[in-house]
């Protein structure tokens, strides 16, 4: 499905599929499963690996010879973006939203590690991050750079196209019967690739997406459009029912995005101490609650088999109280 685009391996191989026995026997659910998309060769690992290898695929593919990305001083993507880089041997340029003056800690820290120019833009929204972006863009290739912007979210969703593949392959290989994918609901990239995958692999799966960022309606459009996005670019339409397979869980969100709430808090604490995952608050957290919480009420049921998704960001642990 994937193979005409071109793709930089940086995730190292397929990534752990493994039970969750102890959470399992403590919820009545003795088909729990977590996919560890937090362990990957590449600097703490993380979904935007997946991204990154068709992101970069492209930037090949055009003879670039910088990346640009933009982002919070909390952002995953740019601080695998700098690792990236680093490892093919590309310049990285990195625009800081946000406080000019905080310090560097957690993923930008890493980030200036990694060897990556960084610039603060001080405190600007996501529309004029995007802005600046793409004059920077403009000021590279004025001096006879070929710059690479990190972030359209419809390539970036074929990492988890394949992800799905990946995933469907494990599960056979275990002859495991998987009915319900858990995710954060986000962006959308990571969420519409899986989806996407899915649909048109034909695998019978449900999926569950806390929202830890945007109302339902705003996260359920941004599925729309990159799902319609994947089908051009792929040439495969899904099936037309595909989104009845989406569920959208809006108990998790708390007060927003990057406030952690008392079941984001009881989910790491009790997944850190019967299942060793380490679990940072701004995605990952609320995404275990939702699947605690749907095991709970139903939505998910207890003679099913249901895997995670853990989507790393372990550094930003180290940011949060």
């Amino acid at each position: 499905m994937l193979s005409a685009f071109q793709r930089i391996d940086l995730a190292g191989g397929p990534t752990p599929l493994e039970p969750m026995r102890r959470i399992g026997s403590k919820l009545g659910h003795p088909q729990l499963w977590v996919k560890r998309d937090d362990c990957m060769p590449l600097a703490f690992g993380g979904n935007k690996v997946r991204s990154l290898e068709f992101w970069l695929g492209e930037a090949k593919a055009l003879d670039c010879d910088m990346l640009l990305v933009a982002g919070s001083l909390a952002s995953n993507q740019c601080r695998l973006t700098a690792a990236a880089g680093a490892k093919i041997g590309l310049d990285t340029v990195v625009l800081y939203a946000g406080d000019a003056g905080a310090p560097l800690r957690g993923n930008a820290l890493l980030t200036e590690r990694f060897g990556a120019s960084i610039r603060r833009l001080g405190p600007v929204d996501e529309a004029e991050r995007g802005q600046l972006a793409r004059q920077a863009i403009a000021e590279f290739e004025a001096t006879g750079r070929r710059p690479y912007l990190i972030g359209d979210p419809v390539r970036g969703a074929l990492g988890y196209a394949r992800a799905a593949q990946e995933l469907a392959e494990q599960a056979r290989s275990a002859g495991l019967d998987l009915s319900h994918i858990v995710l954060p609901g986000s962006m959308g990239p990571t969420e519409a690739g899986m989806i996407y995958g899915a649909a048109v692999l034909g695998l019978p799966w449900t999926f569950h997406l806390p929202s830890v960022e945007y109302p339902a309606d705003i996260l359920r459009r941004r599925l729309e459009e990159i799902v319609a996005g994947l089908a051009r670019l792929v040439g495969t339409e899904p099936p037309p029912d595909w989104l009845g397979r989406v569920h959208i869980d809006m108990r998790q969100l708390g007060e927003g995005y990057g406030i952690a709430t008392p079941a984001s808090l009881e989910a790491a604490r009790l997944f850190s101490e019967q299942e060793a995952l380490v679990i940072e608050q701004t995605y990952v957290a609320k995404a275990f609650a939702g699947l605690l919480g749907a095991i709970e009420d139903g939505t998910i049921p207890r003679d099913k088999a249901a895997c995670i998704v853990h989507t790393g960001g372990t550094p930003s642990l180290f940011e949060q109280a």
